[in-house]
């Protein structure tokens, strides 16, 4: 997925906060929907968007999913942006 795809993604508070939540560790989307109190269908889109973009992983473990943030895109968008800043 493009940059411009990642920042589009994370314009959505409901999925930075879901990104802030995974930040602590694994969760299942029970529980991440329970926590934002939304509906399951649009938890779905929403960790779909967010998977799309590489921003989170799925682990199966027996009969749950469990999503946790994927840090080597976070590195990969810091190290962009970065190149932007000052020199010192």
């Amino acid at each position: 997925m493009s940059d411009a795809n990642i920042f589009k993604v994370l314009a959505d508070k409901q999925r930075r906060d879901i990104l802030v939540m995974l930040k602590k560790g694994r969760m299942n989307a029970g529980e991440i929907a329970e926590e934002l109190d939304i509906s399951p269908a649009a938890l779905s889109y929403h960790l779909r968007m967010l998977k799309e973009a590489d921003l989170i992983l799925e682990y199966k473990q027996k009969n749950y999913i469990y999503y946790e943030v994927n840090t080597s895109i976070f590195d990969e968008l810091l190290l962009w942006i970065k190149q932007f800043g000052g020199e010192k």
